[in-house]
């Protein structure tokens, strides 16, 4: 499957980025009979997909029907647009709906195994998570299947290609220091975000320049900046959000370490409560962790800790991997204490003020009502082990992590490209992350993921569908 390149090459399609996006993009055109190339600008497949916990969001599967779970394209829509502050662009959401259950059916043909992520704290469970909870295995089992199509690496894509009417035909591309023209009836951007370009940070989202920086290495804006070139509109370029729960390794150590990539915990979907350096509580831990993320950043440092016990640490889950928290005590991202005294010293947190805090959070259990910060206790409660008092006791530190930037150019229904006067860039198609519209004004957990999947599929059937139009 893998090839040099030559100076000049020319094929149906050309996707540009090797993440599951693009993967699943080129496969899904190669399976329709396309002659298609999958360019990597990195040495090796993946980009911000392997680095992904968690799982994808599908509805109406056979996995929900065994589990007594009622879903559907319906309950779908109203939760991504709910969470979306209903700034979603309908286009992508409608292309979402459209095709996640059959790439749902097109992953598992293919050898991925998901199993069904049960949650109390979601009105509709619905996240199906990838084998070991990564999606390392999504990404190795659909590359594996890409055997009809060709893969170049180290190929960095730089501009693209158009005829004197706009129609895009192609692109140039970068490969090992040679300048490779590539022609193409369709081009596919699956090039992810750009959470690793200052200067597009500084542009877009200056509030989150000096986040912590996770996701993809390469992932810094070239399929938006081409795009963007040949007068593609942009959408929710004003929704750019860091994550809360990104890890901070070794603390009270705050020097980063650059051999160790930050990982994201969520104890709090567990129970845990969430505190500042003041040893103070600041937010309803039952918030959006984007959400979270923007009152966190505001804090002493930029410092949040999740703070639970060992009713708590014994709901980790290995899969999806978010829910791992004894995988993060071992690997050192979690704090222990045999009292919230001796925690809270471990923490350079004010000892008294620590307990008092607890004791708070408690005393709210037992009455039933968080008359602090309104959260709900109905899934913590008692006979949950909500309050926390049951040794040991943990911390995870942890601060705002920009994983992925969730905005980008606008599309159609058929996730052609549109401009800025909402015409469709002929021959240019979108995919993943790079795609704008679809998340509104907030993430809802398991889009990052399902939108690389479902979009890559998306984008390989029109791009395919487009040859004979």
């Amino acid at each position: 499957m893998a090839s040099t390149a030559p100076q000049t090459a020319t094929y149906d399609i050309v996707v540009v980025g090797a993440g599951l996006a693009g993967n699943t993009a080129a496969l899904t055109a190669a399976e329709a009979g396309a002659k298609v190339l999958l360019l990597e600008k990195s040495a090796t497949y993946g980009g911000s997909s392997v680095k992904a916990g968690g799982g994808m969001l599908f509805a109406g599967t056979d996995l929900q029907a065994e589990a007594g779970v009622e879903d559907d394209n319906d309950k779908l829509r109203e939760a991504i647009v709910t969470a979306g502050h209903g700034k979603n662009d309908p286009a992508p959401v409608q292309t979402y709906l459209d095709h996640q259950l059959d790439t749902y059916e097109f992953m598992r043909a293919r050898g991925v195994d998901f199993s069904l992520h049960m949650t109390g704290t979601e009105a509709v469970s619905r996240m199906h998570a990838a084998p070991q909870g990564h999606a390392t295995e999504v990404m190795h089992a659909l590359f594996v299947a890409l055997d009809n199509a060709d893969y170049w690496t180290s190929a960095a894509a730089r501009r693209l290609l158009q005829d004197t009417d706009g129609t895009v035909t192609g692109l140039i591309i970068n490969h090992d220091g040679l300048e490779v023209t590539v022609h193409a009836s369709a081009v596919v951007l699956a090039t992810g975000g750009f959470a690793r370009s200052r200067e597009l940070l500084e542009t877009f989202a200056p509030a989150w320049a000096n986040a912590t920086k996770m996701g993809g290495v390469d992932n810094t804006g070239d399929g938006l900046r081409m795009a963007w070139a040949v007068g593609a509109d942009l959408a929710d370029m004003g929704y750019i959000e860091a994550s809360f729960g990104a890890s901070i390794k070794n603390y009270p150590d705050l020097s980063e370490d650059p051999t160790d990539e930050p990982r994201l915990y969520y104890p709090n979907s567990q129970g845990a409560i969430i505190v500042n350096l003041d040893g103070k509580r600041f937010v309803d831990e039952n918030l959006n962790y984007k959400i979270i993320s923007s009152l966190c950043v505001k804090q002493p440092d930029g410092i949040g800790f999740q703070i639970f016990d060992d009713s708590m640490m014994n709901r980790s889950q290995p899969v999806p991997t978010p829910a791992d928290f004894k995988t993060a005590l071992a690997d050192g991202y979690v704090i222990a204490a045999d009292t919230i005294v001796a925690l809270a010293e471990k923490l350079r947190i004010h000892p008294a003020t620590l307990k008092e805090t607890v004791d708070t959070y408690n005393g709210f259990v037992d009455g039933g009502t968080d008359t602090e910060f309104g959260r709900a206790l109905s899934d913590y409660g008692v006979e949950r082990g909500g309050h926390l008092d049951t040794a040991p006791f943990y911390a995870f530190p942890c601060r705002s992590g920009l994983t992925t930037t969730y905005c980008g150019v606008r599309v159609d229904e058929s996730l052609r490209v549109v401009d800025v006067f909402g015409e469709p860039i002929a021959g240019l198609f979108a995919a993943g992350e790079v795609v704008g519209g679809f998340h509104g004004a907030t993430y809802l957990s398991g889009t990052g993921l399902g939108k690389a999947g479902v979009f890559g599929r998306a984008a390989g059937v029109a791009g395919a569908r487009s040859l004979t139009a």
